[in-house]
Formats: structure tokens, sequence, C-alpha cells
């Protein structure tokens, strides 16, 4: 009943057309089977193989996101069903996404992923690399995938002003890139917040947060079942 009570409380506190990703990495089918009964429907996933098997095993109108740093060699094993990507950080995996996707005879919606936290350990593009990709003959090459927005994650810290810089940030670049280099409708997304800071990255502007512990309770690193 957690998982339900979670849900309710949450959603009683977003704006309704936000969309809510209940990450669901290294939890159990029975955790996110316990949500898809209360009507979530968006999970994400950080480990390709945790991901396929649990698209196999769970219903099939689940939409799976793939919220991990993705190695372009998986990328062929999340294709044929994978909802949107959310952290693509390279010329090169973007290009694999592409190709892999026009094997499965699709169109993959894809978010860059910019490093906005003052961590080194945060995957990304700056501002300028992602420029550059959207100026090369190559990006204007690609018919299998679609980018539909950005995606960023904050400073892990107590300092509510640097996070709410940092998502400020994020907002401003998708803008730009609306203005500059997507200008289409489906470039809408601004998927950034998870449980530690979701309140803020709202007020920021985002339209997606990705949020586990605040659905699930605090994760356990062990064998998902």
């Amino acid at each position: 009943m957690a998982i339900q009570e979670n849900l309710e409380k949450i959603h009683k506190e977003l704006p309704e057309k936000l969309k809510l990703i209940a990450v669901s990495k290294t939890k159990p089918e029975s955790a996110i089977l316990e949500a898809y009964r209360c009507g979530q429907r968006l999970f994400g996933e950080n480990k390709v193989q945790e991901l396929v098997d649990k698209y196999e095993n769970l219903p099939k109108d689940i939409e799976w996101h793939f919220i991990g740093h993705l190695q372009t060699n998986k990328v062929k094993y999340i294709a044929p069903f994978v909802h949107l990507i959310h952290a693509v950080d390279s010329l090169k995996l973007l290009s694999e996404i592409d190709k892999q996707a026009a094997k499965n005879n699709r169109i993959i919606n894809c978010l860059l992923q910019f490093h906005i936290a003052n961590e080194n350990a945060k995957f990304g593009f700056t501002k300028e690399e992602a420029f550059e990709l959207l100026h090369t003959s190559e990006f204007k090459t690609f018919e299998n995938i679609r980018i539909v927005g950005v995606m960023g994650m904050a400073t892990y810290t107590d300092n509510e002003n640097q996070i709410r810089e940092e998502f400020a940030t994020l907002k401003s670049y998708f803008l730009q890139i609306k203005e500059k280099f997507i200008p289409e409708d489906y470039f809408t997304e601004i998927s950034m917040g998870m449980s530690a800071d979701y309140k803020i990255a709202i007020e920021e502007g985002s339209t997606m947060v990705r949020l586990g512990s605040s659905i699930f309770g605090i994760r356990f690193y062990s064998k998902f079942n």
C-alpha cells in the first residue's frame, strides 16, 4: 500500500501535464506491478539487461524510459521498444541509435543530456559541444531519431540556490536550442528533477521528473527479483 499512497501524494503536488517517470531500477517486478495497478505507466531504468528482462515480463502498455548512461554496443537491445532515451551525450551514441532505430523501422525519441552540475562524475554535453553537434552535417542526415528535449542532473547538495541556478541553466539551453536549431512542435521536454530536488525543478520549468525513492522507498542495491 505504501507505493499507492506515495503515488497519490506525489500526484497531488505535480502540475497536471507534468510527466512522472517512476524510476524502477533495482526494484522487483512486483513493485512495478503495484505502481502499474495504481495507473502508473511511465517507468525508468538505467541498466540495459534489467530493462530488457522487465520489458519481456511486464505489461506491454508500459512506456519504458532509459535514463542511465548508455553504451553504444547496447543500443540494439532496447531499440525495438524503448520509448525515450534520456541521456544522449555524444554524436557517436546518437549515430548508433539512428542506425538501430532504422533496423527496427522506428523513430526513437531522445533527449540531449547536459552537464549542469558542479560534479565531475556527471555525464553530458557542455552548451558548446551540443550546439556544435547540432550544426554538423552528420546530425542533419539522421532520419530515425527525434530530439524531443533536454535532460540534466543538478549537483547533489543542500544548497537550493545552486540547484535552482543549474536547473535554470538547463531551461535556458532548451530555449536556445528551440530558437536556433529545433523549432518543431515535438521539441517540448525538459527532463530534470529527482526525489531530492523535483519541487525546485518544477518551479524552474521541468516537464518530466524522475522519481524513485519517493515512490518505491529507499533503494536497496541487490539483484532484482
